[in-house]
């Protein structure tokens, strides 16, 4: 059992913002993750520049990303952000654009970087549960649609 508090405090929270493109869903969940002092904003680049090289692998799944880099540095701490997208944006995957949901990853190390990606990819797997994480309204229904 994953303690999605303590990897998902609200201040990880962004629901139903505006974003322009692919790079500003990105750059606001790295916003989040540094607002939970999980990393600085050199990781915010870091993930930009992931997509940059290696294309929108990141978006796992319908209308989702999953928007990280390798650790560095720049991680003060493992964690997660959770952005929900006001109008979805393209990140050019033609199977599962457009996105609504941005989730930034954070990792110290391999292993903790791991560990939180399969329990988050295990809760998001879930087709009824990706349906009510879409409309819950604060970071608690979030976090205890994810953890049931």
């Amino acid at each position: 059992m994953t303690d999605f508090q303590a990897f998902l405090p609200d201040t990880s929270f962004a629901l139903d913002v505006p974003a322009t493109d692919w790079r500003d869903a990105i750059r606001k969940a790295g916003d989040r993750l540094v607002a939970s002092r999980f990393t600085t904003d050199a990781y915010t680049d870091q993930m930009i520049e992931t997509v940059e090289k290696m294309g929108p692998y990141i978006v796992i799944a319908p209308g989702l990303a999953l928007a990280h880099s390798r650790p560095s540095e720049a991680v003060l701490g493992t964690g997660l952000s959770w952005v929900r997208l006001s109008t979805p944006v393209e990140f050019g995957n033609k199977a599962n654009d457009p996105v609504s949901l941005v989730i930034g990853l954070a990792g110290r190390d391999e292993q903790e970087h791991l560990q939180v990606m399969s329990a988050i990819a295990g809760a998001l797997t879930d087709a009824k549960k990706t349906e009510q994480l879409a409309k819950a309204g604060t970071p608690g229904e979030v976090r205890a649609i994810l953890e049931s």
